[in-house]
């Protein structure tokens, strides 16, 4: 979604300050100071705007719109469904959500309703309609935001029959959900649909393909939702495009199901920085970017981030001076077009009353925030011919959510730590630091337009996940695949013949057993001499570690200690006009940045700087037009560095010497 320029702004709450026509006015006028473009309004107004049951009262929104819009601010209007009105959860108390212990909620907090329930829905697409009618027309208006941070679930009656129709669906028998389930263990066979139920702690949790459909339909049933919003939206003439804002590595939801749903995606960051080295922070938060960019393939939209500190964290941390530049500029660099905060005007009272503001309870903007924001607002508004461009990554990483969920439900090979993230992140880790902008997509996208694909830990397989690999390094693909791959169906049945399921030729191995390790052990990886990918180094293996077979694959490093010393822990093969690298224990860091490195320049894969190896803390990203590419280099190190800039290069932004200063962005076109 391309609206032509680099939005600036973040949520804004006027009706929280009707009562205050000055306050109103005087917010106006430190937008325009600080080249604010656009606020995200509405989102928690529905008391607002229907105080009693079918009675809006849109004037005070009506009137905030165009004074924004005239004073050169769009907006994203909101739809209200993350907090319903108290008149409605006392008139229709069936709303409100009950837990997996089977008690229903009180009215309180935001999304504690039902999304199954046909009153709530009613009544969402009652005032959607009514805002739709009234607004969508306005030139103002540039987008729809669906309710807010959707997540959660609920396991009342109605939810749980909409499960049963979901199964029966998927399954169309009762036996052959039986079947895919292997409810025959202990004794849990079905009879019929109607003998299941969610998953509960007082109840069934031991089937893991039941885990597993349970949060499958929880995600489907959201997805639902939110197209019952936009339907209503342009059952009433609306045309304008719509989002939801998704969350930091939610695990709540499968996002890669919106994709077709909404027009584009946007999401809220809010990393703790400076708890760790900001380069780690700075990592976390690239990655994060990645995914949300990767769910469409398209820019995407930061919709809140914080422009201070947050109030609901562990330790409310305000941001260094430059941090707030450099966090942002990341932002845009891996693909967003936007920077926008939570909030606008810092709320008076709530339970975020603290939460960081661009105007805080002082009112004045001669703040230190204040004029970082507006420093920020003029860097940005140089930018706009980068919101016309997209990245194109040569690699990708996998990353599955319903991989995720299974495999941390599966009970072994360790039940506290698996470190999937963490494995997913040594991967993306290692590509960034090589010099490439990283893609990262789920079992169900496309990965033939990559040169290069890592697959950490997919234990779970579907959507014919196996055939796509295979044609993949078929076709000359380079694939790095580790330990604990290809173990379970998409039911999480186990795989019977052999595993990495249906890859065995490809990796040339097969998984005999694995070890977990307790925390207190770890192994070593030795290099065979003189091999492949020229490495020389020891690494540490902690965790996992996975016994294969070889079936045709070439060693380039054994296990150095246990029972498995001289074992591969790295193997490699070819298969078609492609290769595939076998990692079979969860590595250090160094091993992967140093193997990526080989592999990567051993095939002749180019990073964005050519011949520059990046400083630790330095990264690099990419946006290209058809006519125009654009370089971000940005320093998280914590000190200056050297970083040569390519010939002939144009600086939009930042240093002119080649030098890097700490938390500075450079910005040039080549």
């Amino acid at each position: 979604m391309y609206f032509g320029k680099i939005l600036y702004g973040g949520d804004y709450n006027p009706e929280q300050w009707l009562a205050y026509p000055e306050i109103l006015k005087k917010d106006i006028e430190y937008m325009k100071v600080a080249q604010i473009n656009l606020v995200s309004i509405g989102i928690f107004s529905w008391a607002m705007l229907e105080p009693e049951e079918g009675t809006y009262d849109f004037s005070w929104l009506e009137e905030r719109i165009e004074t924004l819009y005239q004073n050169g601010i769009s907006v994203f209007l909101a739809t209200p469904s993350g907090g319903k009105p108290r008149w409605m959860a006392e008139k229709y108390p069936e709303i409100c959500r009950v837990d997996e212990n089977r008690v229903r909620e009180l009215y309180g907090g935001r999304h504690n309703h039902c999304y199954t329930s046909p009153v709530y829905r009613e009544k969402v697409r009652k005032i959607d309609q009514e805002l739709a009618k009234s607004f969508d027309h306005h030139p103002g208006v540039l987008a729809w935001h669906i309710s807010n941070e959707l997540g959660g679930e609920c396991h009342c009656p109605l939810c749980q029959e909409a499960f049963r129709k979901w199964l029966k669906e998927k399954y169309q028998t009762i036996e052959q959900l039986n079947q895919c389930w292997n409810t025959a263990f202990w004794s849990h066979t079905y009879r019929s649909f109607d003998e299941v139920e969610s998953p509960s702690p007082k109840g069934e949790q031991s089937i893991h393909g039941l885990n597993l459909d349970w949060r499958r339909f929880v995600t489907d049933q959201t997805v639902d939702f939110v197209k019952e919003e936009i339907r209503a939206i342009r059952d009433a003439g609306g045309t304008k495009p719509a989002t939801i804002n998704m969350m930091y590595h939610y695990k709540g939801l499968n996002y890669h199901k919106f994709a077709d749903v909404i027009d584009f995606v946007s999401w809220d960051n809010y990393p703790l920085w400076h708890k760790r080295p900001e380069a780690e922070i700075a990592l976390d938060c690239g990655m994060q970017h990645d995914i949300m960019r990767s769910i469409k393939k398209e820019p995407f939209v930061l919709m809140e981030s914080c422009p201070s500190s947050t109030n609901w964290q562990s330790v409310s941390k305000l941001k260094k001076p430059g941090l707030l530049n450099a966090a942002s500029m990341q932002a845009v660099a891996h693909g967003s077009d936007s920077v926008l905060y939570f909030q606008i005007r810092q709320s008076r009272g709530g339970s975020e009353k603290f939460h960081g503001a661009v105007i805080d309870h002082y009112g004045g903007n001669d703040t230190r925030v204040f004029r970082e924001i507006t420093e920020l607002g003029a860097d940005l508004l140089e930018l706009d011919e980068v919101a016309a461009s997209n990245v194109k990554a040569k690699a990708a990483v996998i990353f599955d959510w319903e991989n995720w969920w299974a495999m941390e439900d599966a009970q072994g090979p360790r039940n506290n730590g698996l470190y999937y993230k963490e494995t997913v992140k040594k991967c993306y880790r290692a590509l960034r630091r090589y010099g490439l902008d990283v893609d990262i997509v789920d079992m169900e996208q496309s990965i033939e337009e990559y040169q290069i694909v890592a697959a950490p830990m997919v234990y779970l397989f579907r959507c014919g996940f196996e055939e796509k690999v295979r044609s993949f390094v078929e076709q000359g693909g380079i694939l790095v695949m580790t330990y604990w791959s290809g173990v379970v169906d998409d039911t999480d049945l186990c795989y019977l013949g052999g595993t990495p399921h249906g890859l065995l030729d490809v990796l040339g191995i097969r998984m005999e057993e694995i070890d977990g390790l307790y925390d207190f052990e770890e192994n070593e990886g030795i290099p065979v001499p003189g091999n492949e990918l020229g490495l020389e180094k020891k690494y540490q293996a902690k965790h996992l570690c996975e016994l294969v077979e070889l079936r045709g694959a070439h060693v380039l490093m054994t296990y150095g200690k246990d029972f498995y010393a001289g074992k591969p822990i790295l193997t490699q093969n070819s298969y078609g006009k492609g290769t595939a690298y076998y990692v079979a224990a969860d590595m250090e860091t160094a091993f992967y940045e140093d193997t990526f490195r080989s592999i990567l320049e051993k095939q002749g894969i180019e990073p964005l700087l050519p011949g520059v190896k990046l400083p630790e803390g330095v990264g690099v990203s990419s946006r290209e037009t058809d006519n125009a590419k654009f370089l971000f280099l940005q320093n998280f190190s914590g000190g200056d560095v050297k970083v040569p800039l390519p010939e002939n290069a144009e600086i939009l932004q930042g240093s002119k010497d080649g030098i890097l200063k700490n938390l500075e962005t450079v910005i040039v076109k080549v």
